[in-house]
């Protein structure tokens, strides 16, 4: 990519947001991110400017931390909110990036795929962040060994999954406390026998106390999205999830995440238009995907089974917002009313259903935005965890720092 293809990531603006900021053609904007032009030096100089705007200060922050199979950065909003301050993220996929990059003004590149990172290189921190994704343990490796009476050590019951990869770096820098997130059925994975591997790892050979809770951020936005979070500190802390403030599930609705469609708002890129920010058509279903949901529904309902489409109103609550929701939007859909077709929630809608606010930047395509969301945690969960943390990671770091004064 070009220097200005980055620099226009780094800034969060799609083509159209950058042609209208920099008072250019559209067209001048793709000659550039290809090369095929170079764009003057004040309009390169505003892009700069844009991102040193929201770039955080040198140094701040109450504790460090590192943002691991990072997304879009839902943690990392949810660590900062509690003081934190990101020094290293890694995150493979590169639209991914790009939203992160548009929304985190970081001075430094983001490191791709972990499983290419030596722990060695990841700068020191206080706390580990992780959205690992759940991929299958090998137990039969394991039991093999049992029988053939040979040692299993640290690494040999989770190599070749990602979760390892969260070892290594918890074993080599032993931060002072860790945040990690999955899905609820990791619990129940292979009889909960995965489960069990992952709590013997980070407690009796990592040597962390270790506190899980299964949270639905129905607390916090009308989606119910039930997530296992684990919380781990190095030493013994008063540490308890009974403490959470979680608001009455059911309190935030669908209209509270909803375009109101009454001016009240402004249009924003191609989710809404017009002096009343009306949704565009383009999210509302076909015909013929309506008619073929409806006949899908039905034939698994007379069936016994409970597979079909969700239909929501601005009294509802939603199912869970997956990554597939790009392919038919079957699982949240928006009712228009007797006798019209429902549409999908915009990527916008997506955003504020996870608890992402409107100043979050969306410069990538609907498709890849759609998976992104899907992806991505409930921020005020997280946050809510990262409150709570808080002061026992900075108890824990008064207490090292205590003990290296008196060494010295």
């Amino acid at each position: 990519m070009t220097d200005f293809g980055i620099l226009l990531q780094k800034a969060g603006y799609s083509v159209p947001e950058a042609a209208e900021y920099l008072e250019y053609s559209e067209g001048h904007i793709y000659r550039w991110i290809r090369g095929e032009e170079k764009p003057r030096e004040s309009v390169t100089r505003l892009l700069e400017l844009e991102i040193e705007a929201r770039r955080p200060v040198s140094g701040a922050g109450d504790f460090s931390f590192i943002d691991l199979f990072a997304g879009i950065g839902g943690l990392r909003k949810a660590m900062e909110g509690a003081g934190g301050r990101c020094v290293f993220t890694s995150e493979w996929d590169k639209f991914a990036q790009q939203t992160y990059l548009a929304n985190f003004a970081d001075n430094r590149p983001i490191a791709g795929d972990i499983r290419e990172v030596d722990a060695a290189a990841i700068p020191g921190h206080d706390v580990l962040v992780a959205g690992f994704p759940c991929q299958p343990f090998s137990i039969a490796g394991v039991s093999k060994k049992n029988a053939l009476g040979r040692a299993h050590g640290f690494e040999d019951e989770t190599q070749g999954t990602l979760f390892f990869d969260v070892l290594r770096v918890l074993k080599h820098h032993r931060p002072a406390a860790f945040l990690l997130e999955n899905v609820k059925n990791l619990r129940s994975h292979d009889k909960g026998r995965t489960f069990k591997v992952i709590c013997r790892k980070l407690t009796e050979e990592l040597g962390y106390t270790l506190h899980t809770q299964v949270i639905d951020a129905a607390h916090f936005v009308p989606q119910h999205r039930q997530r296992i979070v684990l919380v781990g500190f190095r030493s013994e802390v008063s540490f308890s999830f009974e403490d959470l403030f979680l608001p009455p599930r059911g309190h935030k609705r669908m209209r509270d995440i909803f375009h109101p469609q009454n001016g009240t708002e402004q249009p924003e890129g191609h989710f809404t238009f017009g002096c009343d920010a009306v949704v565009s058509d383009k999210y509302t279903l076909s015909d013929k995907l309506w008619d073929y949901l409806q006949r899908y529904a039905a034939k698994h309902k007379a069936a016994g089974n409970g597979f079909g489409f969700g239909l929501v109103d601005g009294d509802s609550i939603s199912r869970t917002l997956s990554a597939r929701y790009y392919k038919d939007g079957s699982e949240i859909l928006v009712s228009r009313g007797e006798g019209e077709n429902p549409r999908r929630l915009t990527p916008r809608e997506c955003a504020r259903l996870m608890g992402y606010s409107d100043e979050f930047r969306i410069p990538v395509s609907d498709t890849q935005a759609y998976k992104q969301f899907g992806n991505s945690v409930a921020v005020p969960v997280f946050a809510e965890v990262a409150r709570l943390m808080r002061p026992h990671i900075l108890s824990q770091l008064e207490i090292r720092a205590e003990a290296g004064r008196k060494v010295g």
